[in-house]
This record gives C-alpha cells, structure tokens and sequence, in this order.
C-alpha cells in the first residue's frame, strides 16, 4: 500500500492524498476511513474532512463508486490491476489528536485521513512526503529516506503521527540504549539540560518497573501553542502533546503539567498500546470498540504517571500530593460516581465521556480509575506485607497478555491482582469497580497505611460551601455551573445555566461572593435568575449543612514506624 501526501496552497488547510492499491482482483473494492482514533474512546467522524474523492485505474480514468457508510466507499474497479484513489482532507484542527496544515509546518495523525482496505489492513505500506526539502521529520516510523517512511501494517502507519517543519527542536537521552527523542514545534525556548534531566528520571522508574521497552526507539512530539492548552494522545513508540502558552512551558505549573502529560503517555506505551483490553486487540476502526476496562487502561496510567515523578525524585512530596488532591477535589465534586461505576462509565465513555453529559450520570475513568488503582495498590502491599504491589499486577499482565500480544479481559485483571494480593478481592471489585460504593471508608484506610489522613476544609466561596452551587463568570456575566445534590440551592429550584443577574434586589456584575458576604446573616436570600429568556426570583435559606468542601490528603501528626516503612516502600 503506497500513500502519497502532497499540498499546493498550505493556507487552504487542503492536503491532496494519493492511496495506491496494487494486485487488486475483482471487479469491486470497498475502502474505509477510521471512525475513531485509539487514544480517544468516542467516534471522530473524519470522514466529514473529506472535500474531493475520485478513483482512477492506472491511465488515469475515473472509476465509478459510491458511498455505503458515512466513511466507506465502494469502487467498481473494472478489472483493474493498480486503484490511486486521489482525495483532499481538510487539516485545520491542532490538538494532540488532530491533522493540521498551514504555511508553517505540516502534522499529520494517520489514523484522521488515511484510506485502508479492511481485508488488507495487515499489509506492508510506505508514505512518501512531497513537501519542502528543508523539512524536518518528527516521527516513529522507519525511515527509507528524508521524507519516506514505511510500516508494517497499517496499524502502525495509524498509530505513528507525524511533524513535519522546517523550525523543528529536538535533542535526545538513552536509557537501556533505547534513544528517546523530544521534538518541539511551535514557539517554545526548551531548557534543554533540565528536561533531558528529568525525562531520563522517569523514564529510568519506568523502565525498572517493567524490566524492559516494548519498543526500539520512542518520541515525545511537543506542539507549543499559543494559548492556554492541555493534551496528550499515546501511540506505539511515540506520543503528541499539545501544551500552552509555549512561555509557560518550561516553568512552575506549566513544567509540571509538562511533566505530568508526559510520564502519563510514556506509561501508556505498555498499559493500553501493549497490555490491551481484549475488545481492542486489534483496533477495529469502522465502529466502537466497547469495553468496560477503561478505568484501567486511562486510569491506572493517570496513578503511575504522576506516582513515576514522585519515584524518581522529579517530583517533590509536595507536588505529588498537590497532583493527589486535584483528584480528590475532582471525586467529590462529580456525583456521578454514586450513580454508574467506574466500570460502565468506561463503556460508556463512547457515548460522553469528553464532556459533561447529564449532571451526575457517570464517574470518571481518569478520576475514579487512578482512585481505584491507589486503593487497589494499598490493599495489595497491606495483605503481603509490602511484598507485593499493584506493579507486579503490571507485570503480570504485561508478561501473560502485552508480550504475547493477547488481550486480556475483566476477569484476567481481576485474577491478576487476586493472584498477587494472595486474597479474594470480590468486594473491591464489587463495591468500588462494579458499584457505586462511597470512597471515603476504603480511601482513609488505604491513606492510614502509608501515614496520610483524609481533610475536609471549609471552602472561602459562600455560595459553595453554605448555599451549595458553583458559578463561572465571564465578563460580568455569572452563571451557575454546578449544584449539589439536595442543597439547599437544589431544593429552591436554582438550574444549571441560571444567569444571576441580582441578590436581594442588587445588580451582580462579578461579585456575587461579596454581595453573599454582605447578606450573610440573612436567613433568606432572594436571587433574581435569568433562566433562558425567563427572568425569576428563587429564594435560597441556609440550613447549616456545608457543601463542596475542600478535600486534601496530609500526614499524620504521629506516624509509626510501620506507617513510615509502608511510606518507603511504596515511594521506592
């Protein structure tokens, strides 16, 4: 499978797509566009990028087709020996998922705008750039020439996305004489010592953790944006992570998210890209591929990936645990997690799982995952006497399921880790992975083995923590953004949306919370909402109770020994 990718006018976000088909028989062919990219569990509808699509045979005449899906297309290919199908793709969407075109650089994740043949898909291919010669390439596949790469299937092709760009950083580290390449594109002004130092770190944890790559090279592909941004996306022996603004990049938060994004998707080269769920093994890109092991696959990873920092000493106690509370400020904010388990809310991460969806519907994969994984280590290292832990349940799977290629399910995790644990653990999975059961008994134990307590602090917004509701405000425009459940917000009949135009008679311009302080020893207050194009009055009376409390882990004044060593050992 030969593709060729070319463009005339960049500005026009338009890149002219060339698919060669050799040794067809047959008087038809069906082709496929993906319908989604692994790395994201929801369908992308590429497809609706296409803006021209035209089949020739090899002189050059047109063959008929038509369209039998909304990314399929069958071609009648009159006998022909060689098919060019010759398309454009609309590449004007820049995020760590996305294929993108403009006057400056070229980024291209296959899996967006490459045509396969099912039946054929485990062919070899090879992709040819026609782009300017002083491009650089940033990418994981093998390279036959500046601008020519080949792959063993397409699977790989899909799963290996590429930068191409004539302002293109890179600089490189080896670990296990595996070189690891970080590219940058974008304006960014990399410390390069202080990176490649951190990144060898983590990367040397991780390594450890495993005993091996499963890989013989692997790239970090940075685009530095402009604006305030956040994204990673894991492939086989790379990732794409979209970071800004590119000034930030390289100190206090941004670096830490820089960090965080990156042990994350490193981490997923083996948990998801090589120890897969059994639904995904292969990829089947026309449709959906449920599966109910995502608080696994994204959950886990979100756990080791920022436990790695703390590991390897790029992270300091103090920035871990900032990193363990936004998780819990995350849990108790979303009450979905007593409604549907974090199991059915990876199956049905393809319905809403990025973006808010019905208030309290689902948990989350990523929050109540690397939850259940924290909880789940704990249990093991308590029943083995730090003997054993949550990693050698990745072990495990990675030597049964990840090198043999195989893809394991919901019981082979669950025996995993009752294997390792030495115990049945068919009431965790019961109440905290299949049920909807309240953390906090399970959470404050696990902390209390390693020395940490579970604090719950009143926060300083009175609408949050008296009344029960959140707000956003843009410009002088407020609105209400969450409400607790039988608040007393919720029982005045307070909405999601609600615009607050005033309290008690006065205008609020972006100082709701002050106005609250003013009238704070009111019983009643009474809030004017703009619900849609309907102005009306909802009356809210405080009944003592506080609401979205502050929720943050700290050490224990008085820590034993055995606490000390739990630490230590976990830490290690």
């Amino acid at each position: 499978m030969h593709y060729t990718l070319s463009y005339k006018n960049p500005n026009q976000h338009l890149i002219d797509i060339r698919f060669t088909i050799p040794n067809l028989s047959g008087e038809e062919l069906n082709v496929q566009l993906p319908a989604w990219r692994p790395g994201r569990y929801e369908l992308g509808n590429f497809a609706q990028n296409i803006k021209t699509f035209q089949p020739k045979d090899s002189s050059g005449r047109k063959l008929s087709f038509k369209k039998t899906a909304k990314d399929s297309w069958k071609i009648q290919t009159k006998g022909a020996r060689t098919l060019h199908i010759e398309y454009s793709y609309y590449a004007n969407e820049l995020n760590a998922g996305s294929t993108f075109l403009d006057e400056t650089f070229l980024y291209v994740n296959g899996v967006n705008c490459l045509l396969y043949v099912p039946e054929r898909i485990n062919e070899p291919c090879d992709l040819e750039l026609q782009i300017p010669k002083n491009y650089a390439l940033a990418c994981g596949l093998k390279k036959i020439s500046p601008h020519k790469f080949s792959a063993g299937n397409y699977h790989a092709l899909a799963d290996s996305p590429f930068i191409a760009s004539p302002t293109l950083q890179k600089s490189s580290y080896s670990v296990e004489r595996i070189v690891f390449t970080l590219w940058f594109q974008g304006e960014a002004r990399p410390d390069w010592k202080m990176l490649l130092a951190d990144f060898k770190k983590f990367t040397e944890v991780q390594h450890k953790l495993f005993g091996g790559f499963p890989f013989s090279e692997y790239h970090f592909l940075f685009l530095a944006l402009p604006e305030k941004f956040y994204h990673g996306v894991e492939h086989t022996n790379s990732t794409v992570i979209a970071l800004g603004p590119g000034y930030g990049m390289f100190s206090g938060k941004g670096y830490e998210d820089m960090l965080g994004v990156s042990s994350h998707e490193l981490f997923h080269a083996w948990n998801v890209k090589t120890i897969r769920p059994v639904e995904m093994m292969p990829y089947n890109y026309s449709r959906e591929n449920y599966s109910r092991l995502g608080y696994v696959a994204e959950g886990v990873t979100t756990y080791y990936g920022d436990l790695m920092l703390l590991r390897s000493g790029v992270f300091k106690e103090e920035q871990y645990l900032k990193t363990f509370n936004e998780l819990l400020e995350k849990h108790f904010s979303n009450f979905g997690r007593l409604n549907l388990s974090v199991a059915d809310s990876s199956f049905d991460t393809w319905l809403d799982g990025y973006k808010p969806g019905v208030p309290g519907r689902k948990s989350s994969i990523y929050t109540e995952g690397a939850l259940c994984a924290f909880m789940l280590d704990m249990l093991i290292r308590k029943n083995t006497s730090n003997k054993k832990s949550l990693d050698d349940v990745l072990r495990l799977l990675n030597d049964e399921f990840g090198k043999k290629q195989k893809g394991y399910s919901e019981s082979d995790y669950k025996s995993a880790a009752e294997k390792v644990a030495g115990i049945a653990l068919d009431e965790f999975f019961d109440n905290y992975i299949n049920g909807a059961s309240l953390y906090v008994p399970q959470l404050t134990a696990c902390l209390d083995y390693i020395g940490f307590e579970l604090k719950a602090l009143k926060k300083t917004s009175y609408t949050e923590t008296t009344l029960g509701f959140k707000t956003q405000a843009a410009g002088e425009k407020t609105t209400v953004a969450a409400i607790f459940p039988n608040s007393p917000a919720d029982k005045a009949g307070l909405t999601l949306q609600d615009e607050i135009i005033a309290l008690n008679g006065m205008r609020v311009e972006n100082n709701l919370n002050d106005w609250c302080a003013h009238f704070s020893n009111e019983k009643k207050m009474a809030f004017t909402v703009a619900t849609g194009k309907r102005l009306r009055e909802v009356t809210i009376m405080a009944d003592g109770n506080l609401f979205y409390l502050n929720y943050s882990i700290a050490r224990q004044e008085k820590i034993t020994a055995a606490q000390k060593n739990n630490f230590n050992a976990w830490i290690t």
